[in-house]
């Protein structure tokens, strides 16, 4: 690092001067030499002992790289000036601790705002064990800026209430009911099969925005997220179903993003209703109701009938005012990408909820490694808007690249900071990948030096104990070592699993993200899924393609198939698989799976006989051969079946028929009750008394 010779920058140095300072200028580490005897040494220990599990020392290289890979790990851009909480930001630490860190240094001002320069930046990172490089365009990115300490000078915004509960529990009946529209008829099966967003004018004049999570288990990832940007979890639990699995999963994922609940008992109107076993089960998972002396408000409603919506929309507006969330509208927009699609006619469109500032027509906003110039922007009844302020979930058009769900949404001042940031941001993602192949290889390589130094030490000792034996000092000659690694022929863990490769494609990035995750999960040690590619957008000739040169299918969810690419697939012989519901998707793949699986063999006594007597017969030239004469116990004795010979109890051999016969015709098969005499394909040392079972091989289709 070059830094400018000033007379502060000398004042900076004493400052953080250390000795873990003077070692990170170090490149080379301080390592204790080991002395060619010893080392000499311990091999002729090692040769005379021949302890095959005994590991020699690591050798100096591999230190070296294994230093290498950690200095790797540790590299971090810095700019000639940053912000403390921008610099906490690129260490990867909060900005308390961070702050209450500089003070221990001896840097006066630690505020959030306080700009530091790069020789300041550069040994506050050395403090991390970090290895700073100055450079400015490298270290360009863009950050949210930090909350100010006095919030109540800022206007109020709309609360962000995300919707929870079980599959079929009412969710998006619920919000159908709130907003007087017909989400659920849209929906395939009634099931959510993506997060939407909308906002809510309510009778009392104030707006709420709405996330609609999907309930089913497949969408876990999906909920989680929803969770981590909402004020507020209405929590819906059916009367008639009660507490379920993903009801308890949506309450660990409110409770892990400290959001205050509301529970909404839904379908009261039932028959079946029972709201006190409800509350009772709610409690004992550790929500607080109001009735007890707790915190967490309940209502009991029918989504369908509309009672009960009036007290929930109150909760709702209570615990909004009660926790007062506002908003900056003056600064530059921050939201996060809610989901992301391809539209015909539109290119790469996302929904953003806004969270802070307002996001204007024509605005430059970095998601992730994407980047949009903001040309459309529309709520969710399609009017097209000018600006959105916070609280406001807007579908943006204009995407270089479709972002994923979940990107954090910030504001460029311009173009060309928005493509440096884009740029930096894939340059961290390729170097953190190049890093973890460097890691995989290494290790690789490691674990083979040690497969070949245990080879060495068992050959070593084989041949120590062959020279013992020639001598006369061991009685018993030693069992020959296995082969070498080397010459093993060892299938990888990839070579003994079959897979089954596809591509998906999906109508929106959330669900894609959905369905990867859960076909990751679904397979054992003999089977699994390896997703190829992914993407969001109809099914094209590139993904037929794809597919062709990985031998695998195309997963499509919700999406069309081009007919150009239905052809293509018809003559690569590749299968397009489509579906809209995701349980129907992930039940397709199961059986895929099961399909890939060897059956279970299964072996199945058909007959049964006893040998009564044993005949000597003339075959030719007075060359006797001894027939077993039988009488069939039970089932049937199939001349082209396997056969068994069981003699007290244990088989004795096994094999074919040569020849079965009932009163010197040759017959296929000799039922329950007949007598007919048998002869055995290579084996004659049978005797009276044995058994002869006929048996057959069953192949058991397996299942996952």
């Amino acid at each position: 690092m070059n830094f400018k010779e000033e007379d502060n920058t000398e004042r900076t140095r004493q400052k953080f001067r250390s000795r873990k300072d003077n070692d990170a200028f170090s490149l080379e580490p301080q390592k204790q030499k080991v002395s060619r005897q010893k080392f000499k040494s311990n091999e002729v220990n090692d040769s005379e002992e021949f302890d095959g599990s005994i590991e020699p020392e690591r050798p100096k290289k591999v230190q070296q790289i294994s230093e290498v890979i950690k200095k790797i790990q540790r590299d971090v851009f810095i700019p000639e000036a940053i912000t403390v909480s921008n610099l906490a930001k690129i260490i990867g630490v909060r900005l308390a601790p961070f702050e209450r860190k500089l003070r221990s240094l001896g840097i006066e001002y630690t505020t959030h705002d306080h700009l530091l320069n790069s020789e300041e930046a550069s040994l506050i990172a050395m403090e991390y064990d970090l290895n700073p490089i100055v450079d400015s365009i490298a270290a360009i990115d863009l950050f949210p800026k930090a909350i100010p300490k006095d919030m109540s000078i800022y206007p109020l915004r709309p609360p962000i209430v995300t919707i929870m509960g079980h599959v079929d529990h009412g969710k998006t009946t619920l919000l159908d009911a709130l907003r007087k529209t017909s989400v659920a008829a849209g929906e395939v099966g009634g099931i959510t099969q993506h997060i939407g967003a909308f906002s809510v004018s309510l009778p009392s004049q104030k707006t709420i925005t709405f996330l609609d999570t999907p309930g089913h288990a497949a969408f876990s990832a999906m909920r989680a997220r929803g969770a981590h940007v909402t004020d507020i979890v209405v929590l819906v639990v059916a009367a008639d179903d009660g507490v379920m699995p993903q009801t308890l999963e949506a309450i660990k994922h409110a409770k892990d993003a400290g959001v205050p609940i509301i529970v909404a008992i839904n379908k009261i109107d039932k028959h079946d209703a029972n709201s006190r076993k409800v509350r009772d089960s709610l409690m004992r998972h550790g929500i607080e109701l109001e009735e007890v002396g707790g915190d967490t408000q309940c209502v009991e409603i029918s989504a369908l009938t509309g009672k009960g919506l009036g007290e929930l929309e109150e909760a709702i507006i209570t615990l909004a005012e009660l926790n007062d969330y506002r908003a900056e509208v003056d600064i530059e927009a921050e939201g996060v990408i809610i989901e992301s699609q391809i539209e015909k006619g539109k290119g790469n469109v996302a929904t953003v909820l806004v969270k802070r500032g307002t996001l204007k027509q024509g605005d430059i906003i970095v998601a992730g490694a994407s980047w949009c110039k903001v040309r459309i922007m529309s709520d969710d009844k399609g009017q097209s808007l000018k600006q959105a302020p916070p609280g406001t979930p807007v579908k943006v058009v204009g995407w270089r690249e479709t972002p994923n769900t979940g990107d954090e949404v910030l504001q460029a001042t311009d173009e060309e900071l928005a493509k440096t940031v884009v740029a930096n941001r894939l340059r961290k993602i390729e170097r953190e990948k190049q890093i973890k192949d460097l890691e995989i290889i290494n290790e690789k390589r490691r674990q083979r030096k040690k497969e070949l130094e245990v080879d060495q030490a068992a050959i070593r000792s084989f041949k120590r104990k062959v020279w013992m034996f020639h001598r006369g000092m061991i009685k018993e000659y030693p069992t020959t070592p296995s082969p070498p690694s080397s010459n093993k022929v060892v299938k990888s863990d990839d070579d003994q699993i079959k897979e089954f490769r596809v591509v998906v494609k999906g109508d929106v990035s959330g669900s894609i993200e959905a369905i990867v995750d859960s076909l990751d999960s679904i397979g054992n040690e003999e089977v699994h899924v390896n997703v190829v590619d992914f993407g969001v957008g109809d099914i094209s000739e590139s993904d037929v393609q794809m597919a062709a040169a990985a031998q695998g299918a195309i997963l499509g969810f919700n999406v069309k198939v081009d007919k150009r690419a239905s052809s293509l697939a018809q003559a690569e012989h590749v299968e397009i698989m489509c579906y809209n519901i995701i349980y129907k998707l992930l039940d397709g793949i199961k059986d895929k799976l099961s399909n890939m699986l060897p059956p279970v063999l299964e072996t199945v006594v058909s007959g049964e006989a006893t040998i009564l007597q044993v005949f000597q017969i003339n075959v030719k030239n007075r060359e006797f051969k001894p027939v077993a004469g039988c009488r069939i116990t039970n089932g049937t004795i199939v001349k082209n079946q396997k056969v068994r010979i069981i003699r007290n109890n244990k088989r004795i051999w096994e094999g074919s028929l040569e020849s079965l016969k009932h009163l010197k015709q040759d017959v296929t098969e000799a039922k329950k009750g007949f007598e007919c005499g048998i002869s055995f394909d290579g084996f004659t040392d049978f005797k009276e008394g044995d058994l002869v079972h006929s048996v057959v091989v069953k192949e058991i289709p397996r299942t996952l």
